[in-house]
């Protein structure tokens, strides 16, 4: 696992693509889902973008990198994103990393880590690990602070709703 700081990336693509993936996570989170967002690049091109929709599908599978790779593959017309990018807002569970591995994507860009349900480093490591047929290469940190505070702030509002006195 490395860890990149957001400072040092002020100007660069990782930087440019997950304010996009953040776009992505406040959608969701005027919807109503976990603020979590999510692109797909290839070729310094975004081609696919997803966020939560479990509450709007029903479907707890309704993740945003779920989403975001089902649209990569219908992009692309392959079952292998072997030379894609996935920046997304918050560290995939493992759902989601199993999903990453199986697409065989190269490269995974985080935003905040996940300390509950993380499988990319922080509980679990399933993008990294030795024993399956592909890995992943994982960044942590592009933006983690904005993702840290627009997950925060949804579920201090969800808490409000719940509690409102």
């Amino acid at each position: 696992m490395t860890t990149i700081s957001p400072g040092l990336f002020p100007n660069t693509n990782h930087y440019r693509f997950m304010k996009q993936a953040f776009a992505e996570a406040e959608i969701g989170s005027e919807a109503g889902e976990v603020p979590v967002g999510a692109v797909i690049v290839h070729k310094n091109r975004i081609i696919a973008r997803g966020h939560n929709q479990v509450e709007l599908l029903t479907d707890p599978t309704a993740h945003a990198e779920v989403i975001a790779l089902s649209s990569a593959f219908n992009h692309l017309g392959e079952k292998y994103l072997a030379d894609c990018t996935m920046y997304v807002t918050l560290e995939p569970c493992p759902m989601c990393a199993g999903a990453l591995v199986w697409a065989k994507i190269s490269k995974l860009v985080i935003g905040a880590q996940d300390e509950k349900a993380g499988a990319c480093g922080s509980i679990l490591n399933v993008a990294e690990h030795p024993v399956l047929n592909h890995r992943i290469q994982v960044l942590y940190g592009v933006m983690e602070q904005e993702s840290e505070s627009l997950l925060r702030a949804f579920f201090e509002r969800l808490r409000l709703k719940d509690n409102p006195g």
